[in-house]
This record gives C-alpha cells, structure tokens and sequence, in this order.
C-alpha cells in the first residue's frame, strides 16, 4: 500500500535563519517537519506564506527599551515556478503567484511559498503577505484566504496530486472550505481528504471572528454563510470548524491530548483528537561536538567552548561579560502572559543573592506579537531589571540562529507556562540535544520527556491541578522552582561534575530516542495520515483543571519591579 501524498499548510515554517517565514514555536515544528519528511523521503510537500517582511526584527533603542522594526527581505535562492492563481478577496481578484523552496537548499520536502507582493495587485492587496500575523483583522483574514484557497489552487496549478491536506493551526481553514466548494457541498469527502494540528488550548491562540466578516471576505469560498455558522458558529471559530471538517486531529503532547478533548468535548460531530508529541530535527539543532563527545568530561569540555562562544555573542550585544564556569540558565521562548518569563525573578532578593555572589547567570529571549502590549511591557520590566541586576542579560530577535547559540551554550534550559496551558513547549528538546539540562513546570511535553533528577527536573508538588488563586500558584511555583535550584541543582553542578555530566547525557540519549522529529513525521503517517489507522472511540478524558485565561498583568508588574 503506497503512502498518501500529503499538503502540509502552515502559515510559518522556520528552515533557515535565511529565510524568515517564522515567528516561533509554531514555526519550528514545521520547519522540522518538513526536514525529517526531506530526510526519509516522505510524499509531502509544504505550502507557506513568502513574507516581505518576515515577522519583524527587533532591536533597543536609545532609551534602553525594545522597539519592532520591518525590513524587506529578498531571496536568490527560489524558484520561480511561474504559477500565478486568482483568489477573490473582499470582492476583489487578488493574484499569488508562487514560488517553490527546492528540496537540495536545505534538506526539506518540496515547499511552495505564497505572495501577493507583485505589481498586478493593488497595494493594498500587495500587502496581505507583507507581515506575518498582521495586527489588522482584515489582513490577518486575507492572509489565510491565501494560505489556504491560494494554497489548493497553486498546488493543483502544480499538477501536485494531494491525497490529504494537513492543517497546521486553523489559519489554513480557507483550504477545506475550498474542498468543500470542489465537492458541491459534501462534508463527507472533505473530511476524507483533511486533518488538522491544533496547538494552545489559550484562548487568543484559537482564532474567532465574526461571521459576516469571513463571508464578506471570502473566506468560505463560495460555500453558504449558513453552512459556515452551522460548522463554526456566527461567531466563527476556526478551530470548531477544523474539527468538524477533519478527519481525525492531533493535540502535540500527551497531557496536551488530554486538555484539547476535555476543551471540546461539547463541540458536536468534531473528528477524535489524537496526541502526538512534537519533536525536532536531531541534525539540524544538534551541535556535532555533543555528538562526538564519549565521556563525561569531553562532553562537560564541549560545553563550556560552546558556553564561550554563546558568550561572545552576549557580549557584543550587551557590553556584560559571563564566565563559562558559572551555572547559566536561558528562558528563550515567545513573550507571552501565561510562560511567566518573569517567574524566576519574583522575589528579587533571592535570585539577587545569587547572582551577585556569581553562581548564576541568567539569559533572556524571545519575540511577543507586535500588538501584544502585554508582552512588550513583560520584555521591557525584564530588560529593565537586566540593567539594574549583575549576570542577567536580554537578547533580542530570538531567531533560529541565536536559538540555537542559546541551547548549545546553556546548562540549564528554564521552562514556566502556567499549566496546563502550554501546548508542548518544544524548545526544551533541542536544548536537551545539546547536553542543556531542563528545568521546567511539569507541562506539555516535559510530562512525558523530563524525568526528575534523571535527565532533568521537574517542578511540581501534591495538589499540582488543584482550583487555587494564580497568584498562590505563582508563589507556589516559584518556590518549588527556586529551592530545586538551590538545593538540587547549583549543588551538583558545583560540586559533582561526573553527575552532572551523567545528567547531561541522559538529557542527550532521551532526545535522540523520542523527541527527533524523524520519529514524528513517522507517527503522523502511521496514525493521522492513514485512515486505517484512526480510533472513532471518544472516551472522555480524566478531568484536568482547565480555567480561562488569566490576565497576569496587575498582579504580576506590582510585584517584579
């Protein structure tokens, strides 16, 4: 029995730091997707969003605080495949023209990459794929529009035969509903040919809008408005309407499996949620020093040249200079409410004594969405007190590269979403893959992949799903989190080397063994991509405490500055 010949649709991809068509953990997971499917020479190719302008880069002005800046990218290393599709948009006819990432430049899948930035469009419709996840609705709408009718409408201008569309997150909607058109209406066969990811179980990263607006714009590419509210509702939820159109769809963790089927267990005739844990490409986030290190004290030797090569870069862009002898630990993810990235730091006192006394250093990283006011408040207290607090630094655009600096010059990979909101957190298996030990909230993938005092840790306690006020949680957390560090893991790091690079390889050996993403390209052919496959068994899941998003912001800056 062949393979079926898949579309994988996702609105970011991160393959090289060459070509910015990512924003963060989402993307990762694509870009590693479409590595491993390059690598075993699966039948897939990628459809993707070509940005003018990437996401956005970031940079500190003058007065000390981060500022977004857009730059134009240009790229002489796609080909011009010189399909261009007509796609209406707001009464519109918008042109995409695609360009295809060819499989040699950097070991992917076949990826055909979508613009509207031509000059037979209008400027306003040139800029739909100027900026990844624009702020403006209209514009974040059009741009899945393109994603997913452009997307289907390039790939058969393609002659590329798809068996099955896979849907990253709901943004490549647009894609089943064009299905569904094709099929005149028939639900059925549309389910047969589409399955879907769904990530954060927080409520901003479920899509809604409003369903005149969808209409108006084309969303549901000319299938009924009432056939639209009876799959999403009239206040329209992408990721409702992907359940009812799918197949079968996947939660990215085990305990991430557990939240998504206990989230939507009333949505009526959604497809079975599944759970496979995300994973990432061994070769390309390992460094081969790790890999070639074969005792404790060669991998402990490799660490520290890679922690001064990390520290090179921290010094040139922060003017502070850190030691490789000392214990660094490296919060490097998206800046947003629930990851708590100011945990470490609630009680300055403590993490104070610390610091001064040099046996910690402290890294910081990561991008917030640009309209995202609370984030940008989150990273500008932090990057505040990294002025004020010796050994504590802030780097900005948290790209592929300096993500994987990061994770080959930690030792300790520092992970604090509030549970049980974070999807998989996946940025702590390639650290792990570079010898950096985890230290994490136990949460999304770290349920299944940190085990305590073994090849990481864990911060949890009796009562960890009990209903308690955040705040309680907060100081729970953090309490828990700060006596593993100093009386668990600053000890052994000082003290007991060959345990600490016992741990090290222990964190390697259980990432090569089940968070490469080769395994999870393999599991999602083996369970979401062959119908034969596929449990229809909805067994409702044990209860997890599942509240509705905090917002952080009162509690949190009166108590951290």
């Amino acid at each position: 029995m062949s393979l079926p010949k898949v579309a994988y649709f996702s609105m970011e991809m991160a393959i090289d730091q060459a070509l910015s068509t990512y924003a963060g953990g989402l993307g990762f997971l694509a870009g590693s997707h479409m590595q491993s499917a390059g690598y075993l020479d699966m039948p897939m190719a990628g459809v993707c969003i070509l940005w003018s302008y990437g996401y956005y880069d970031q940079r500190i002005d003058a007065e000390g605080n981060v500022e977004i800046a857009y730059f134009r990218k240009h790229y002489d290393f796609l080909t011009d495949t010189g399909i261009t599709v007509d796609v209406q948009i707001y009464g519109q006819n918008v042109k995409v023209k695609a360009f295809r990432l060819e499989p040699e430049i950097f070991g992917t899948v076949p990826i055909y990459l979508l613009t509207t930035d031509i000059p037979e469009n209008t400027p306003e419709n040139r800029q739909i794929t100027h900026r990844l996840y624009d702020a403006n609705e209209r514009t974040r709408i059009s741009q899945e529009i393109v994603l997913g009718i452009g997307g289907v409408r390039v790939l058969e201008a393609a002659k590329y035969d798809f068996d099955l569309i896979h849907m990253n997150e709901g943004h490549a909607l647009p894609a089943a509903f064009e299905l569904l058109h094709k099929y005149n209406g028939d639900l059925d066969k549309v389910r047969e040919k589409t399955v879907f990811t769904t990530h954060t179980p927080v409520s901003a990263g479920n899509e809604v809008h409003w369903i005149d607006l969808l209409n108006d714009a084309g969303f549901f590419s000319g299938v009924s408005r009432e056939k639209a509210i009876e799959l999403g509702g009239e206040n329209f939820s992408l990721t409702v309407a992907a359940l009812k159109m799918s197949r079968v769809a996947n939660a990215v963790s085990q305990l991430h499996g557990l939240v998504s089927n206990k989230m939507w267990e009333s949505v009526e005739d959604r497809c079975p949620i599944i759970a496979i844990t995300n994973a990432v490409n061994l070769n390309y986030w390992q460094d081969e020093r790790i890999n070639n290190a074969k005792t404790g004290t060669e991998l402990l030797d490799a660490k520290v040249e890679m922690k001064k090569e990390l520290f090179k870069y921290v010094a040139g862009k922060t003017g502070k200079r850190f030691d490789p002898n000392v214990l660094t630990i490296t919060w490097a993810r998206r800046f947003a409410d629930y990851k708590r990235a100011w945990l470490i730091l609630m009680n300055r006192d403590r993490i104070g004594k610390l610091l001064k006394e040099n046996k910690v250093q402290l890294i910081f990283s990561g991008k917030f969405h640009p309209a995202d006011t609370l984030g940008r408040d989150m990273f500008n207290n932090i990057l505040k007190q990294s002025y004020e607090l010796p050994n504590v630094v802030v780097l900005p655009n948290y790209e592929l590269e300096l993500s994987s600096l990061l994770k080959k010059g930690t030792d300790v990979w520092l992970n604090t979403p509030l549970r049980p909101f974070e999807a998989s957190g996946t940025s702590g298996m390639s650290a792990n893959m570079n010898g950096a030990l985890h230290l994490s909230i136990h949460d999304g993938w770290t349920v299944e992949g940190t085990f305590h005092d073994i090849n990481g840790y864990c911060v949890t306690y009796p009562g960890l799903d009990d209903d308690i006020p955040w705040e309680e949680r907060h100081w729970k957390d953090y309490e828990t989190m700060m006596d593993l560090l100093e009386n668990d893991i600053l000890p052994t790091y000082y003290t007991d080397k060959d345990r600490w690079s016992k741990l090290m390889c222990q964190a390697i050996r259980t990432a090569q063994a089940y968070f490469h993403s080769d395994r999870m390209v393999i599991e999602y052919y083996n369970r979401l991509y062959k119908p034969i496959a596929h449990s229809t068994n909805k067994e409702k899941p044990k209860d997890i405490i599942v509240k509705e998003r905090p917002n952080l912001n009162a509690w949190t800056y009166s108590n951290i500055k």
